[in-house]
């Protein structure tokens, strides 16, 4: 009987692929394709958990088809264009039975924290991807490999293939050469491994200054590849670590570290935004070389560049969003008005637009703007189904139905009650009361009312949606000609529903909150956060393009069963657009809704 055959850990995960719909293919996919396919990732083996060539020598082979990596620096929050890195590398490795690991790059301490790097989990998970597979958690840090890196180091120092450099930073820039001319050899360059290695060790016991010597890497000073004239690697930092404390006082510099981690981690396919193209052949010359001095195991990983997402309207670098809330321009890094991940959430955005977003813009080598429209018409795809309908009045003015107790009769309510989804039956009704007076619209009503307004007015007759056909008598304006309140004469037996609903024909359809059970809602109307699409474009101050009315909030009147609406929870307020219960102030004692999207692009 033949030996029987262990389980693929990841047979779930490609089988769950397999029952997805087809989804386009890239220049990435058909790589990955093209990889798998061939022997290009034959040979990897992984204990699951990182090692250098010589912890993965007596490993178990890779039973993950391929690996990817999601490496943030914890430094800021997490952006729209993070989002798409974050869907782009975790699909790519749930499409094709692999893993993506989530890596926080941890190697510049002076501007990193742990509150970041909760954040940066929250996110990912929220957008509906996890680094555990099979009970294993693929959560790294550079900071694991800062033992490792040294050694590397060291390594490249005793191969003569690094050394370190005194010269001043200023004198580095000046003799690193231009793009037409070729840089000059630093007086260090020639010094004995020895020696470089008594420097480092100098270094790493804190003998020198910060700025006074780095190590650097020598490969080819009149490379037309500046980032091959001998870059450095490790500098002098005297910072305490959110993880390693005070343990280091010299720390890698990310072109060398980024591709070790990659290399340890056993990443197949690196992923990075077009920045590092130019990068890549360090990428190469450095895990080679590594690798031929035994540290590091092949198969090596490769690392392929798309276009970042740059996408109108918005600010993505982390140095501006900073300052946006430094500053106070927003309220913090979760205000809706942001491009974070947490503002995205806070404004209503479901995990399913942004990964519906980033599918439908695709993944490119050609840099491209996005305009925001896009994102909001993924939003709305994803938030039409799903969203609870509720009535709100945002501009609210009083109408009173004078002939109320006439008809209905003093004291009385009538009970009136509309679809939570009108595509959705099953979802059940939602329930609220009709009185003698309510909360209409301003704009439903006009004295003086232009050609093919079918709204109230003077004369005219509209329905109160889900209610009664009532007809306009006239209206109170103050001093200022502010109209103050509306008359109106209840229609009767005119009801929604009943029998004599279809007796009185109307065209204008109004909705309207019920003065008996209405609830004060703070609303919160927010538009672009820059006037200019591009607000940063050739370097001038962004800060100029701001938008001074990106933010209006409304005393509203909504829905009552609205005040008990979970703070995350997306509604959608009939005629007025997509509107989420704040995550942060929304309460029992004061709603505060969100506008999320209007219902159709055009603001």
């Amino acid at each position: 009987m033949p030996a029987k055959q262990a389980r693929n850990p990841f047979h779930d995960i490609m089988q769950a692929s397999d029952n997805l719909t087809v989804r386009p293919s890239n220049f990435l996919r058909q790589i990955i394709e093209t990889d798998l396919d061939g022997d290009a990732l034959a040979g990897r083996r992984f204990a699951g958990r990182p090692g250098d060539a010589r912890e993965l020598a007596e490993a178990p082979p890779d039973v993950a088809r391929i690996r990817t990596r999601f490496p943030p620096e914890p430094n800021g929050f997490l952006h729209i264009g993070h989002a798409k890195s974050i869907c782009l590398n975790f699909g790519l490795a749930r499409d094709f039975g692999g893993v993506c690991h989530l890596r926080l790059d941890d190697t510049n301490p002076e501007k990193e924290d742990e509150a970041y790097v909760d954040a940066i989990r929250d996110a990912v998970r929220w957008l509906g991807f996890d680094w555990v597979v099979d009970g294993i958690s693929h959560e790294y840090f550079a900071s694991d490999y800062f033992d490792f890196m040294e050694r590397a180091a060291r390594a490249l120092i005793e191969a003569g293939l690094a050394y370190v450099d005194e010269q001043s930073p200023e004198q580095m820039r000046a003799n690193r050469g231009t793009l037409t001319e070729p840089g000059v050899d630093s007086p260090w360059r020639a010094r004995p491994p020895a020696e470089s290695l008594t420097r480092f060790a100098q270094m790493r016991a804190g003998e020198h200054a910060e700025g006074s010597m780095v190590l650097r890497a020598k490969v080819d000073m009149a490379s037309p590849n500046i980032n091959l004239r001998d870059p450095a690697i490790y500098r002098i930092k005297f910072a305490h670590h959110h993880r390693t404390g005070d343990r280091w006082c010299i720390y890698p510099m990310y072109t060398f570290a980024h591709p070790i981690e990659d290399a340890l981690e056993r990443i197949t396919h690196s992923i990075c935004t077009l920045e590092f193209e130019d990068q890549r052949p360090f990428y190469d010359w450095l895990l080679g070389h590594l690798a031929d001095l035994g540290l590091l195991a092949r198969p090596l990983p490769r690392q392929y560049e798309f276009a970042r997402l740059n996408l109108n309207y918005v600010v993505t670098s982390k140095r501006k969003l900073a300052q946006l809330v430094h500053e106070g321009f927003v309220s913090g890094w979760d205000d809706p008005r942001l491009p974070t991940i947490a503002g995205l959430r806070r404004r209503g955005f479901t995990p399913g637009a942004i990964r519906l977003f980033a599918e439908r813009i695709g993944v490119s080598k050609s840099d491209a703007w996005i305009d925001d429209s896009v994102l909001e018409g993924a939003l709305r795809d994803d938030l039409e189904p799903m969203a609870a309908r509720a009535m709100a009045v945002l501009d609210p003015v009083r109408l009173v139905l004078t002939n109320w107790d006439a008809v209905m009769g003093a004291g009385v309510f009538d009970a009136c009650h509309a679809p939570v989804h009108p595509h959705h039956p099953e979802r059940g009704q939602r329930h609220f009361r009709l009185g003698p007076e309510v909360w209409i619209e301003r704009d439903d009503f006009s004295l003086q009312p232009p050609k093919g307004f079918f709204r109230l007015f003077p004369g005219h007759r509209v329905r109160l949606k889900y209610g009664h056909v009532i007809e306009c008598t006239g209206a109170t304006v103050d001093a200022q000609g502010r109209v103050t309140e509306v008359q109106a004469l209840l229609v009767p037996d005119t009801k929604s529903g009943t029998p004599g609903a279809d007796a009185v024909k109307v065209k204008g359809v109004i909705t309207w909150v019920a003065a008996v059970d209405a609830v004060a809602a703070d609303v919160r109307i927010y538009g672009r956060l820059f006037n200019e699409a591009q607000p940063d474009a050739g370097g001038r101050d962004f800060l100029t393009a701001l938008n001074p009315d990106s933010l209006r909030t409304l005393r509203a009147w909504v829905e009552p069963a609205l005040a008990q609406a979970r703070p995350g929870t997306s509604f959608q307020f009939e005629r007025h657009g997509y509107f989420v219960a704040d995550l942060r102030d929304h309460g029992v004692a004061m709603p505060v809704f969100n506008r999320t999207t209007a219902l159709r692009d055009g603001r």
